[in-house]
């Protein structure tokens, strides 16, 4: 008794259904999950054929499929399992797993079917197939996708490559011109420059002022001229990679007197350029060469937007890891809206429009300066000034005396 009511507690309670049929396929017990399933009560089913439970042809196949088993004992489902089709009381067909194991019982052979519906899992793995279905129609768009990117990518790179290709090829003519135009007009110009410089000696004895202005006159185009095409050559080489940095022991106190006393020649009337250095020592790892083009562009800029009788200084420091060198002037200064752009090539403050210049000389000091490794700073107050320092590294082991 106790193991019929173990028994029966287990057949009553458990989660997949469970039918027993006798071996003419007559329902004799139903436990309740297999009540829920078929959606039928237990005095529904029990003392019928169990193929109530099965929709065509399976219905009309069972009694056969049960006879065949009990004549040749070639199982087709009992003791081995399958999917198959189920009928629910609403007359709705759906999935299961059935699993059947034969019982000898009381010289009787009984049949317990075991039943775990698949109505979910079908759904879930039709989802799924849907789910992937649709990730492949992604997949399949966004690789298509991608290989039309790869291909406009790969034809825009032959177009860029083409058109560097020309760009490189417009650059080393243009950079040839600027050389062969450059040296050309550098004989004339200095032809010109001797020419008025002759005239002006002739002419001294003549006493003629309107000589002298014209003569002055002459000297200043050409000198502007003569400006703008080193200017124009200093670019050149820097696009070109032609400026090579040679490091040598530099002593900056000399490089600031040495410039200071070329531009003087040059400055306006009551235009006094002062040299002031600050440190022990003045010698310092550089390229004396770059500082100096440096410097004759800080001057010359300082001669020029300042007025007569105002002063040019140009301090140079060092100090255990730098050394700097900056030239001030009480010129017309820069507007404020004019300084965020002031590097850049070709640009001219908007109250410098009326002064010659090409625009280029900042340029070429902030690339010279990097290539020295330094930075380019500045302090601009509107019609009081202007103060550009150049700062450079350097080490203790590279001082000398």
């Amino acid at each position: 008794m106790e193991k019929l009511a173990l028994l029966t507690g287990f057949v009553t309670n458990a989660i997949d259904g469970i039918i027993i049929i006798d071996e003419r396929g007559i329902i004799t017990t139903i436990n309740p999950s297999a009540c829920t399933i078929f959606g039928y009560e237990p005095d529904d089913v029990i003392g019928k054929n169990v193929s109530v439970l099965m929709p065509q042809p399976d219905r009309a196949q069972h009694d056969n499929y049960i006879g065949r088993y009990q004549r040749t004992h070639l199982p087709r489902i009992i003791g081995i399992g399958r999917e198959v089709m189920g009928l629910k009381s609403d007359g709705t067909v759906f999935p299961f797993r059935l699993g059947v194991s034969e019982v000898e019982y009381k010289d009787r052979h009984i049949y317990v079917g075991f039943i775990h519906d698949l109505t979910q899992q079908k759904k879930d793995e039709e989802q799924l197939k849907s789910y992937a279905s649709h990730l492949e129609e992604l997949v399949e768009k966004r690789t298509q996708s991608l290989n039309e990117s790869i291909s406009e990518l790969e034809e825009a790179k032959a177009k860029l490559t083409e058109s560097l290709e020309r760009e490189k090829e417009l650059g080393q003519l243009k950079s040839r011109f600027v050389s062969m135009a450059s040296h050309e007009f550098r004989t004339p110009l200095h032809a010109l420059q001797l020419s008025a410089s002759l005239i002006g000696k002739y002419a001294e004895n003549l006493n003629s002022p309107e000589i002298e202005k014209h003569v002055g006159k002459i000297k200043n185009s050409v000198g502007h001229l003569t400006s703008i095409l080193n200017d124009f050559l200093h670019l050149e080489k820097l696009e070109s990679g032609k400026v090579q940095v040679h490091l040598a022991p530099t002593d900056i106190r000399k490089v600031s007197d040495e410039t200071a006393d070329e531009i003087q020649v040059l400055a306006k009337p009551g235009q006094i350029i002062a040299v002031t250095h600050n440190g022990i020592v003045a010698n310092v790892p550089s390229d004396a060469s770059l500082l100096k083009s440096c410097l004759l562009n800080l001057l010359s800029n300082a001669v020029k937007y300042s007025e007569p009788n105002t002063p040019i200084t140009i301090v140079t420091d060092v100090d255990d890891t730098h050394y700097t060198i900056s030239v001030e002037d009480r010129g017309m200064g820069i507007p404020e809206e004019d300084q965020e752009h002031l590097f850049e090539a070709f640009f001219r403050a908007n109250n410098a429009n009326l002064i010659a210049g090409t625009g280029l000389g900042l340029t070429i000091v902030t690339r010279y300066v990097g290539l020295l490794g330094g930075s380019v700073s500045f302090k601009s107050t509107f019609g009081k000034g202007t103060i550009f320092t150049l700062k450079f590294p350097i080490y203790e082991d590279h001082i000398g005396d």
